[in-house]
C-alpha cells in the first residue's frame, strides 16, 4: 500500500521541477520586449516570408468550408486605405460555417477575444464589450456572400481572425502594414 503512494509523489515533483522557474519567465519577457520593440522598427523583420508577398492596399481574402483563409499573409502600405474584400465560398450554411474577417488592434489576445466572441451571436460575433480590440471587420458571411470594408492601419503587425466560434483557432493571419 505504501509503495501506491511513492509513485504519485515522485510524478507530482518531478511535474513542478518541468515547469520551470523564474529564469524562464524572465527570458519570454524578455523575447516579448524584443519582438514589440522590432515590430515598431521595423515590421518586416518579425514576420517571416513577408518579403514574399505582393504589396497592395486592395485585397480580396476567401474563406472555405475547410476553416481556411485563402491568404494568411497581408501586406499593405501604412497610412493608406486599404479595400478588402472577404468571399465565403464555402457551400456550408451560414448557422454552421459563417465566416467574418476580424481585424485585432495590436497587442488583443486572440484566445480572450476569440472566447467571448462566442457569446456575441447577435452581432456577428464581434462581443460589444471588445470594440476598442478591433480595428475593422466584415459582417458574417454565408455562402456565396462577399463584403468589402474600407479601413487605414498604422505601421505594425496586426493579427485577423475569423470569430464564428471554433474558427479563430485555424482561421487567422497578419497584416504587415509598412
Amino acid at each position: 500500500m505504501r509503495k501506491l503512494f511513492v509513485f504519485p509523489a515522485i510524478a507530482i515533483a518531478l511535474s513542478f521541477a518541468a515547469c520551470g522557474g523564474s529564469e524562464n519567465k524572465n527570458n519570454s519577457a524578455t523575447t516579448e520586449e524584443t519582438a514589440t520593440t522590432s515590430s515598431e522598427g521595423a515590421a518586416t523583420e518579425t514576420v517571416p516570408g513577408i518579403e514574399n508577398v505582393e504589396l497592395s492596399n486592395k485585397i480580396v481574402v476567401e474563406g472555405n468550408d475547410q476553416m481556411k483563409f485563402d491568404k494568411e499573409l497581408l501586406r499593405v502600405k501604412a497610412g493608406e486605405e486599404v479595400e478588402l474584400t472577404l468571399k465565403n465560398v464555402g457551400e456550408l450554411p451560414k448557422e454552421s460555417m459563417g465566416h467574418n474577417f476580424v481585424i485585432l488592434a495590436s497587442g488583443v489576445d486572440v484566445a480572450t477575444f476569440g472566447s467571448e466572441a462566442v457569446a456575441a451571436a447577435d452581432n456577428d460575433y464581434i462581443p460589444k464589450t471588445s470594440l476598442s480590440s478591433v480595428v475593422a471587420h466584415t459582417k458574417l458571411l454565408g455562402p456565396g456572400e462577399e463584403d468589402k470594408i474600407t479601413f487605414t492601419l498604422e505601421k505594425g503587425v496586426y493579427t485577423f481572425i475569423c470569430s464564428f466560434p471554433g474558427h479563430f483557432g485555424v482561421m487567422q493571419g497578419k497584416i504587415v502594414a509598412e
